[in-house]
């Protein structure tokens, strides 16, 4: 990795890696707006705004947009999550200005016209309810609006088609204007970039924004307790968390750890107790969900009716277990499946471009392979089951079940389950 950083005077940072024989380039925008920056009347909004931006400019029509990418082979896309905002593009090395004008032109000259916005709105409740047609996926935000009620941060990065068609063009300029300002922002790119060129790019594109940061969010604040819905499906859609880490906790990479033991993949103990030994369920892993100030470590299973009161026990069996007994042996497995994650992650000048800017929003640095690497072999059995010990301890277990639930017993009779 050859990673140059410059801040400009006007608080924009712009970073860069340049990877050796790649031909082509990856590049976009971070922004510290996302769904927990939202008022409760402007939930969803940062996801209709990053649809409204490729829908037109001052300069291009969103039929001129999508045309101009693919004129030279590239891709544009973006994304929204509950802390941050992304557009990004990835095209060949020449063709770099032109994706940096772009992302400039649609974040500082996009029109929000009104016709576009009002098929958007269409589009984006379209975009809700396959959501709910997905309940493998929406488990997950009624597991957030369980772990963190009446907040921004338990609420969906989607919105509701209520909010949704309320949505006015002012409305999206006003978020725009407070939340989307160049110290909230990084400009990143990987593969065949020259940094001193990219720099002037990025300058160019992005110095109109504002320089001030005015935005600001509450903290979140765990909660607990439990969500359930009856739905006639063939599963029953279960989840179960307790509060976790921020990712500037020293203990973030000891739990990440913690998750491939518990259920990172086929020889973790839930897999292995749970499927294979068991047959209970074809889908079972755990998580460790980390944000700015606070965090989420959860268990997902997707099993039968007949079966769900059976896995939840053997899951609270799992979780309590592993606070006493992980091994050396499990705990190298683990760190080598992280490593290996992380490594392979960095041939993909996609991910490079990403992780920097995540980096640089997140700790101000950006963090080299090696630091992480022997961040995660510090880790060992002992780290592990004091922090499974502490992550259990921490609150109220956070339930969350969807589909058939006759067979799910009572809140208070699982949670006993993990003490």
């Amino acid at each position: 990795m050859v990673v140059q950083i410059t801040t400009l005077d006007n608080g924009l940072r712009i970073a860069s890696d340049s990877m050796e024989g790649l031909g082509t380039t990856s590049v976009g925008v971070w922004v510290n707006a996302g769904a927990r920056y939202e008022s409760l009347e402007d939930n969803g909004i940062s996801h209709m705004l990053e649809h409204m931006a490729f829908k037109g400019t001052e300069r291009r029509s969103a039929k001129a947009i999508a045309e101009e990418i693919e004129a030279v082979g590239g891709h544009l896309n973006a994304y929204t999550s509950r802390e941050q905002t992304a557009y990004f593009a990835r095209v060949l090395a020449d063709d770099l200005p032109l994706a940096v004008d772009l992302l400039g032109d649609i974040l500082l000259h996009s029109t929000f016209d009104e016709e576009e916005l009002a098929r958007e709105r269409a589009v984006v409740i379209q975009e809700i309810g396959q959501a709910v047609d997905t309940p493998d996926d929406q488990i997950f935000d009624f597991l957030q609006q369980v772990a963190f009620p009446n907040q921004a941060m338990g609420r969906t990065v989607l919105g509701s088609p209520e909010r949704v068609v309320g949505f006015a063009r002012d409305d999206l300029i006003g978020y725009m204007g407070r939340h989307y300002r160049l110290p909230r922002m990084v400009v990143s790119a990987a593969g065949s970039v020259d940094h001193d060129a990219f720099v002037q790019m990025a300058g160019d594109a992005f110095g109109g924004l504002g320089s001030v940061d005015e935005s600001d969010h509450d903290p979140a604040r765990y909660g607990g307790g439990e969500f359930r819905e009856k739905r006639e499906l063939e599963q029953v859609h279960l989840t179960m968390a307790f509060p976790s880490i921020a990712f500037d906790h020293s203990d973030f990479y000891a739990i990440q750890v913690l998750s491939t033991v518990l259920g990172g993949g086929m020889s973790s103990r839930l897999f292995q107790e749970v499927r294979e030994k068991r047959g209970l369920a074809y889908s079972v892993f755990s998580f460790a969900q980390s944000y700015l100030d606070t965090g989420v470590f959860g268990i997902y299973a997707g099993t039968s009716e007949g079966e769900v009161a059976e896995l939840a026990q053997v899951v609270a069996d799992q979780v309590r277990q592993v606070s006493h007994d992980i091994t050396d042996e499990e705990t190298a497995r683990a760190r080598a499946q992280h490593k290996a994650g992380v490594l392979m992650g960095l041939e993909s000048s996609a991910a490079r471009c990403e992780q920097m800017a995540r980096q640089l929003l997140v700790f101000d640095r950006v963090i080299s392979p090696s630091e992480l690497i022997a961040k995660v072999d510090a880790v060992d059995a002992a780290a592990l089951r004091r922090i499974a010990a502490e992550t259990i301890a921490a609150g109220p277990l956070s339930l969350a079940a969807l589909g058939p639930l006759g067979g799910l017993e009572s809140y208070d009779a699982l949670a006993a389950r993990f003490d």
